[in-house]
This record gives C-alpha cells, structure tokens and sequence, in this order.
C-alpha cells in the first residue's frame, strides 16, 4: 500500500509558519517512505476564499520546496459527492435541520448537566434543542434544503456499537502522533464520550451545502490517503470523522497529529497573524532552510 500524506490548506488567509510545519512534515514523511504528497484547496467557504489566497498557497509551498501531483482536488467542485452522503444519512434518520442560531445555543446550554463539559471539537455542545423539536413532529422523507443538517451523534453511535450502554464501544483510531494529552496507539472512544464531549455537529451549513467534518471525510477517502498529517487542535475531531468513516464505508486512515507552533505568549497562530505569515519571512529575505530552522524540522 502506498503511503499517502495530504496538506489541505483553506485559501483564506496567508499561510504562516504553523501551515509550514504541518506542511513540510507531511512532505518529509511520504518522502521518507517512498510515498506521496497529496495538496487539497477547502474552499467549501465561499464567503471568505478568495483566488489570490489560493494562489499564495501554491507559491508559498512551491518555495519551501515541496511538490505534489496534479490535478489539485478543490472541494468547490465536490459538492455533489458531499450532497449524496447527506442523503444517505438522511435517509438512515441520522440528521435533522437545526435553526438555533449561536445565541439560542449559548442559552441552552448555559446550564449544563453536572459533570457534563460545555465545550466540544465545535464549541460549545449543542443541547438536542431542534432534535426534540424533530422527534416530535412528522418528520418526511424529504431533505430539508438550505437549512443546516445536525449528525444526531448518539443515534450515530448506537448503530455501530449495537448498544444503548454509554461504555459501549463505538469505534478506534491509530494514532502515530501524540494528542493533546499524550495519547499515542490504539485511542478507543466510547458511546458516553460521544454523547457527552462531542455532541450533535452540524455536517451541512448554511450557504455551503456541507462542512469541514463531512467533506474531510470523504475527500481523504477519495484520495486514499493513508496516514492524515494535522495539529493537535483537530485531535478530538478525529472520533468525529472515524464515526463518518464507519457509517458511510469509507475506511480509516492512521492519524498523526503534531504540536502547534505558538507565539511568544504561547497562543496557537492563526492566520490573522500576518507578522509570522511564510510570505512576510520570504520578503524579509528568509530561505526555506530558515523556516525549517524556525518550525524544528
């Protein structure tokens, strides 16, 4: 099996040095086992991608030194793909149309359940509130339409644990990185986990016909990638995108998350910060060796 590695920036902003460390290292890694490269635009985000973001991408990694083959998988042009598994979790029951906006979910989950978090991979855990709303009216057959679509997480889990108990096992992932809290192997996750520290996420958003969860989902399957190269940020998502992968028969690549480059004050960067954007550090007369130096690698 060929040993296939991604790095699928949103043309958004400028790449800083953190995209350089995910970047390089996913490179370096397929290179170092005969492998490939794979680069993908996520421009599901009309509203904020814009074309000269996307071509700095090309520019900035083809200056670091890095190659990929063509053509590029832009997620732009996918949306039928993202449309028909929306349909098929639709039609299993596992998604309903939620029409709370962020201050509604603020306010019912202002008082959570004792020893429940509040904050999951999306924010804050969303509270059931349009699910119960769903349950208990004639839900159709039909899609609801420009409308966002919630994956119902604990109806999700029950159909691959075969079970209603929280300590079922739902699902597991290999990790060949570290977590956030040094997790390392084989990471099983739970029904309880599910339930309780993820929640409802929404799998289509207003305006984009999907989101992040579903379309990473199915671009890496697409792509046949073998071992998904990402910061420790998206660490918990993982049980998110293993629970996709299993209902929709998509298989489960190896995962390997790394640290975040931080700045001074130990904040992860992000790409408003355009004073450590790889294009700044170009101007000022770095070479890509020195951005390795920066990054660690």
């Amino acid at each position: 099996m060929t040993f296939i590695t991604r790095f699928a920036p949103s043309p958004t902003g400028p790449l800083h040095l953190g995209h350089a460390y995910s970047a390089i290292l996913a490179h370096d890694l397929a290179v170092s086992r005969n492998g490939q490269f794979l680069l993908r635009i996520e421009d599901i985000d009309r509203s904020r991608s814009r074309p000269h973001w996307e071509d700095q991408i090309y520019d900035d990694l083809s200056w670091l030194g890095l190659s990929w083959p063509e053509p590029i998988m832009r997620q732009s042009e996918r949306l039928g793909v993202y449309d028909k598994a929306l349909d098929e979790l639709w039609a299993r029951g596992l998604l309903y149309p939620c029409t709370c906006n962020r201050k509604d979910i603020a306010a019912a989950a202002s008082a959570p359940q004792e020893g429940a978090p509040l904050h999951g991979p999306d924010g804050i855990i969303y509270p059931g509130t349009c699910r119960e709303k769903w349950r208990k009216t004639s839900a159709t057959d039909t899609r609801a339409r420009e409308i966002p679509l919630r994956l119902d997480i604990a109806a999700a889990g029950r159909s691959l644990s075969g079970s209603n108990h929280t300590d079922a096992k739902v699902g597991d992932f290999q990790e060949a990185g570290v977590g956030p809290n040094d997790e390392t192997g084989s990471v099983v996750f739970t029904l309880g986990e599910l339930t309780n520290t993820i929640g409802d996420v929404v799998l289509s958003r207003r305006d984009m016909g999907t989101s992040y969860h579903l379309s990473v989902v199915l671009d890496d399957a697409a792509q046949g990638v073998t071992h998904v190269v990402r910061g420790q940020d998206l660490f918990e998502a993982t049980r998110i995108h293993v629970v996709l992968q299993a209902l929709l028969g998509l298989p489960t690549p190896q995962y390997f998350h790394h640290l975040l480059i931080r700045d001074d004050a130990g904040k992860r960067l992000a790409k408003r910060d355009d004073a450590r954007a790889i294009s700044k550090y170009r101007a000022e007369g770095a070479t890509p060796a020195d951005i390795r130096e920066m990054v660690g690698l």
